[in-house]
């Protein structure tokens, strides 16, 4: 039997005090955000079932949830929709990623004002979508051209974000200088020495780039996002980009620990030269276009991923459903689609399945009810270990 307690402590040793109290404060507010933070639980907790141990083994970004997809802007400075997190990217079965995705659907389903028989009904509309476009064979991609409903309003909402004011929101103004905002919101102030290393590391980047200029640090902060990484060591740094002060460029930098997949996996893992090469060798691979910068650096002994900031905005905002459950059916669509496309772009890579034998795998019909089952049973175990956590956590066990 899993203790809740001693799991979460135990995962969560050594992070930054400040940021991992906020961690644990977000976890107590809901089921889905504990389920966002507790990635490492859910897969220790994971049934033993031959639809989760069968299925075909595939390239998986391991934290698949409704918040794990969302915009960027690619290499070639295109905006797409697509998975955006691989910090827990492994080789495991499909199936396990598609598990991930149904529990936080009915986990999430209270949060978006939808009974229970809705949330079933967008399940199956993703498993559906997912499963019609792994037979069909082909990845494709979603952008800003080809998107419809709730995410094409996003995507349109970003054709008319100027970088002025993005920077703004991120940062003060004074005359032709601009400082991070350390509001702690967005980020907290960064100690000396944490600016010098990371000045350090990224004057090694520049040093390799056509442009050294673009990459002049003006500014570290230390960033807070997301839940699950909250309390690893992570910036936000602010360089010259094309000059000062309206075409300044924001990058993220984040070290990379281990997939929390880890004491689960039985398929043997490629022999990464450090975690954060798994990362992005994982990312680059799933995704049709990589993201802006992406690229894994050492630190101080240390690995990390480098990449351009990704504000938490550029997500769907699945509150916005207006009672249409349509709109939410759409949005489910456009996640199994990109989720058997990023499977599929991957296939064959070490160890992964073939696109034939995911192809066979999405023609099956037996597989797709049984795991509704696992997410309904799963669904009910996250909320069981909340309620255990909650209390611990009003009990102080959780107190910094």
């Amino acid at each position: 039997m899993t203790d809740v307690v001693h799991s979460i402590l135990a995962f969560n040793a050594g992070r930054d005090p400040e940021r991992l109290q906020r961690k644990y404060a977000a976890m107590r507010r809901d089921p889905f955000t504990f389920l966002r933070g507790s990635c490492h639980l859910f897969y220790a907790r994971l049934p033993s079932a031959k639809t989760l141990s069968k299925a075909p083994p595939t390239w998986i970004c391991g934290d698949l949830h409704l918040e794990n997809f969302g915009s960027y802007k690619g290499d070639n400075r295109l905006v797409y929709f697509d998975l955006n997190d691989f910090d827990e990217a492994a080789l495991a079965p499909c199936s396990w990623e598609l598990l991930r995705l149904l529990v936080s659907v009915r986990i999430g389903a209270h949060s978006l004002q939808l009974r229970s028989t809705q949330a079933e009904v967008l399940c199956r509309h993703f498993l559906d979508a997912y499963t019609a476009a792994l037979h069909s064979g082909k990845a494709r991609w979603v952008e800003r051209d080809t998107a419809a409903g709730m995410v094409g309003e996003l995507l349109d909402e970003l054709r008319g974000r100027l970088r002025p004011a993005f920077l703004d929101s991120r940062s003060e103004r004074k005359g032709k200088r601009r400082t991070l905002r350390t509001d702690g919101k967005h980020a907290l102030p960064a100690s000396r020495e944490q600016r010098e290393r990371v000045t350090a590391l990224i004057e090694q980047v520049a040093a390799r780039e056509d442009d050294p200029r673009f990459y002049r640090v003006l500014d570290v902060a230390r960033r807070i996002a997301g839940t699950g990484s909250l309390g690893v060591d992570r910036y936000v740094i602010l360089v010259q980009g094309k000059g000062s002060p309206d075409a300044n460029y924001l990058l993220d930098l984040k070290q990379a620990l281990p997939s929390s997949l880890a004491p689960r996996l039985q398929l043997e893992q490629p022999r990464w030269r450090n975690e954060a090469e798994r990362v992005v060798s994982v990312q680059r691979r799933m995704q049709a276009v990589s993201q802006a910068f992406l690229q894994a650096v050492e630190m101080d002994g240390h690995a990390y991923v480098l990449r351009g900031l990704q504000p938490t905005e550029d997500r769907v905002a699945l509150a916005d459903w207006n009672g249409k459950l349509e709109r939410l059916e759409g949005v489910l669509q456009t996640m199994g689609q990109l989720v058997a496309w990023a499977q599929l772009r991957s296939s064959g890579r070490q160890g992964s399945a073939s696109a034939d034998e995911l192809i066979a795998f999405g023609s099956k019909r037996r597989w797709p009810q049984r795991l509704l089952e696992l997410a309904a049973e799963s669904a009910q175990q996250v909320r069981r270990d909340w309620k255990v956590y909650a209390k611990a956590y009003d009990q102080g066990a959780f107190k910094l």
